[in-house]
């Protein structure tokens, strides 16, 4: 959702679903837990570091599932003393 959304037309939306599957990656649910912590982190994170429903989402996607998140985006989720992240510089 976080990729398409920065799409530019829809032969950007193809190639980013393209490039989805081919690599492999699995799309997990939006769970009722994944959605419960994630408003967790609005309520607690979004007033004092401006933290964002689809950043929220994303890491509390990351938590219940016992992932890392590898993002170039390091300051939106500095924040969440749960989550592991690995910094991603292209």
């Amino acid at each position: 959702m976080e990729l398409l959304q920065a799409a530019q037309d829809k032969k950007q939306h193809s190639y980013i679903k393209d490039f989805i599957l081919g690599l492999g990656f699995v799309v997990l649910p939006l769970s009722e837990n994944v959605g419960h912590r994630a408003s967790i982190y609005i309520e607690e994170y979004s007033l004092n570091s401006g933290l964002r429903a689809g950043d929220a989402i994303i890491a509390a996607t990351a938590v219940e599932n016992n992932m890392m998140l590898v993002t170039g985006n390091a300051k939106h989720f500095k924040p969440i003393k749960d989550l592991k992240t690995i910094i991603f510089r292209p």
